[in-house]
């Protein structure tokens, strides 16, 4: 079997889904303790990598996505597939488990 070599640029999420790049989550509390790992949370907030082409609906058309590359967005906190890819970490999750684009 042939090794897959991935990276940002060769993931193309099909239909209505979206790759987003994972922000850093909190190394401190807002009292300034240390976090240790395993009590970090799971950040729910990211940057848009890639987008698939749209939903396709009944009659055959495609539904526009309404985030783009480059978008900050806050998405579902149990939603998508953790992807890393070498030290960078993402979701691949479908747009309707994006809740909000952030200025």
């Amino acid at each position: 079997m042939a090794a897959v070599s991935l990276s940002v640029s060769t993931v193309k999420p099909l239909g209505e889904r979206v790759f987003v790049k994972v922000s850093a989550s909190e190394e401190k509390t807002a009292g300034g303790i240390l976090l240790p790992d395993t009590a970090k949370e799971k950040p729910q907030v990211g940057e848009v990598a890639a987008v698939g082409p749209g939903k396709r609906n009944d009659d055959g058309t495609r539904v526009e996505m309404e985030v783009k590359v480059g978008d900050k967005v806050l998405y579902s906190k149990y939603a998508g597939t953790d992807i890393k890819l070498g030290t960078d970490e993402y979701v691949l999750l479908a747009e309707k488990d994006i809740l909000a684009i952030v200025n």
